[in-house]
């Protein structure tokens, strides 16, 4: 790997070469395992290459791949009916909401805040997110995300949008004016950090959106689809949102991502609002299917809550570990001062590598973790001892 692969330079140069998955586990093209507690930023979650979404894959490309949303496929249709009740689960709401397919987390997020302009109207279009969020990396979904840094090679970005403190209900409150038509949150800041939103803070902005007649759109890209031990992270807060966004683990691996909003919100859209080439399509939604039926029948979100319990348990008892926050298996653990040894959590994440253990640095001194569901008590005890070498060994490194 050099600076003559044909590549745009977006993501560095990888370290290594991965060929092969399996479960928790990758190999690179030399041979070498990896337990991944990453699983392609908390995509895989049924593990690589499940063999029932493969053979669903499979089936399905030799069936009919794509014709375009100008007709009706299969099977689309099941995985919005089973989308739709999996985020009513818990809520007030007996009527459906609706489902659109896009193709990916950040096309969603820009859906959903096209809807919420539309069903607003002229003169209600900003949004309102919060600093450290991270919403997608297109144009409009960029601004919505609240980390400046990530900003500045962009300018000038769309207007209307406009960012608070997170967990900061009464900064939420004082950006509030007849212009804000949507406020978009993170149950659980992933890439800001792993910052898990307090059950207050949430509850206090369904009622601001209430009071304010703005509606509430859930990022649940990264935190849908039982990741978090619930089927949705603002589940665990008892509100209800008028818009939900979910994608990476929906296709475990395949590119699909929905928005999901109430009857009432969803009807503000109308032929030709909003399109996409490749939203829902066959081979896409075939994945989808499949792996919304697997993690109905194993429970994917109290799975997620046990395993949670037990990757903490043997996480707090390392001694470079400070402290442990998330929800279910999207962890972020806090490395004290002997355990980085003068390095940095990104530092930390590359030792982890080479030790043949794939984590993530999110912030100077934390990791994210986000293991797939599936994974068994031995790869979790397996996956913490090499996280030990790392902290226990300064020696080791990238």
């Amino acid at each position: 790997m050099n600076n003559t692969r044909p590549l745009m330079n977006n993501y560095g140069t990888p370290p290594i070469k991965l060929v092969r998955g399996q479960g928790t586990m990758v190999f690179d093209d030399q041979g070498k395992r990896y337990l991944d507690f990453l699983c392609g930023l908390a995509v895989t979650s049924l593990g690589h290459s499940h063999p029932r979404v493969a053979a669903a894959l499979a089936q399905q490309a030799q069936t009919l791949v794509h014709v375009s949303n100008l007709f009706e496929t299969e099977p689309h249709l099941e995985v919005a009916t089973r989308l739709d009740q999996l985020i009513r689960t818990d809520t007030d709401l007996t009527t459906p909401g609706k489902i659109l397919f896009q193709n990916s987390g950040a096309e969603a997020n820009e859906a959903a805040m096209k809807l919420a302009r539309k069903y607003q109207g002229r003169g209600r279009h900003v949004v309102l997110s919060a600093f450290r969020s991270f919403h997608g990396r297109t144009m409009a979904t960029l601004a919505a995300t609240g980390q400046p840094e990530k900003h500045e090679p962009f300018q000038p970005l769309p207007e209307g949008f406009r960012h608070a403190a997170w967990n900061d209900l009464e900064a939420f409150a004082a950006a509030v004016d007849p212009t804000v038509g949507a406020i978009l949150l993170e149950p659980l800041q992933g890439e800001g950090g792993v910052n898990p939103a307090d059950q207050s803070f949430l509850q206090g902005i369904r009622k601001l959106c209430d009071q304010h007649g703005i509606l509430l759109i859930m990022d649940e890209v990264q935190t849908g689809l039982g990741r978090t031990g619930r089927w949705f992270g603002f589940q665990h807060t008892g509100i209800t949102p008028d818009i939900v966004t979910t994608a990476k683990a929906l296709g475990n691996g395949v590119p699909i991502g929905a928005v999901w909003a109430t009857e009432e919100v969803a009807d503000a859209f109308k032929p030709g609002d909003h399109g996409s080439t490749f939203g829902g399509q066959p081979l896409a939604a075939a994945a989808a299917r499949e792996v919304l039926r697997i993690m109905t029948e194993i429970n994917a979100p109290e799975m997620a809550r046990l395993k949670g319990q037990a990757l903490t348990k043997e996480l707090l008892d390392l001694p470079g570990v400070e402290s442990v926050r998330g929800w279910g298996l999207l962890l972020g653990v806090e490395i004290n001062h002997d355990g980085l040894a003068g390095r940095t959590g990104p530092e930390i994440a590359a030792a982890c590598l080479k030790a043949g253990l794939i984590v993530n640095g999110i912030t100077p001194t934390a990791l994210r973790l986000a293991p797939p569901i599936t994974i068994t008590d031995q790869e979790i005890t397996q996956g913490v001892a090499l996280l030990a070498d790392v902290l226990n060994n300064p020696e080791i490194a990238a």
